[in-house]
């Protein structure tokens, strides 16, 4: 079984959104070959899912700077804009996403006292999503990821997911995900690639 996850293709993280992505909403095509392609058992998709307050929000910590750097849940945290806040346009997901099918959704981030970047956990390490049981349910034997950012919630789906789905082949699809900062999204496929994670790209998929 094989198995395609779009992390967090949303209109928070395209241009127009509260946290855009730079050329975010370019990654939505090359999904879309990807979805339509028919080498895919399953489709799931993460989606950002914020409570309005949540604790990475610089709005939330008075004195505090969007981008600076703070603490929650007693670990560093990036303070964010206001992004993803639930059932705000902010949070769904791209309009041009063929959205009707994918199998099932994961939503993530709902627990204000903690981030989540990744679709498989809390950051803390100590909630889980229920995706990796989800999968190992469905027999997912190959997971192919992509989406945004490269640099944060691709970053660590793609490794919680090797942690997490012992003898599953893990890849990366770099053309169908952005990310943040260019130095950064180097230092992420670096750090994937150490953890066994293959980076491809859509045509290697598509083959």
């Amino acid at each position: 079984m094989k198995a395609l996850l779009l992390i967090d293709i949303q209109n928070g993280f395209c241009p127009g959104g509260n946290l855009p992505v730079p050329e975010g909403d370019q990654v939505v095509q090359v999904a879309n070959r990807l979805i339509d392609s028919g080498k895919y058992d399953l489709i799931v998709a993460s989606q950002d899912w914020h409570p309005a307050g949540h604790g990475s929000f610089a709005s939330a910590h008075p004195g505090k700077k969007v981008f600076e750097m703070g603490t929650l849940s007693g670990k560093p945290q990036m303070m964010w804009p206001d992004h993803c806040v639930q059932n705000t346009e902010d949070a769904r997901f791209h309009p041009g996403l063929h959205l009707d099918a994918v199998d099932f959704i994961q939503q993530k981030g709902q627990n204000p006292a903690v981030d989540s970047y990744s679709a498989f956990r809390d950051n803390d390490q100590a909630a889980l999503t229920g995706l990796a049981a989800y999968l190992r349910g469905k027999g997912i034997s190959e997971l192919d990821l992509c989406g945004l950012a490269t640099d944060y919630c691709v970053k660590f789906s793609a490794i919680d997911a090797v942690e997490m789905l012992p003898g599953v082949t893990v890849r990366f699809i770099e053309d169908a995900s952005r990310g943040i900062d260019p130095a950064g999204v180097k230092a992420a496929i670096e750090e994937m690639r150490t953890r066994g994670i293959v980076t491809i790209d859509s045509r290697d998929a598509l083959a």
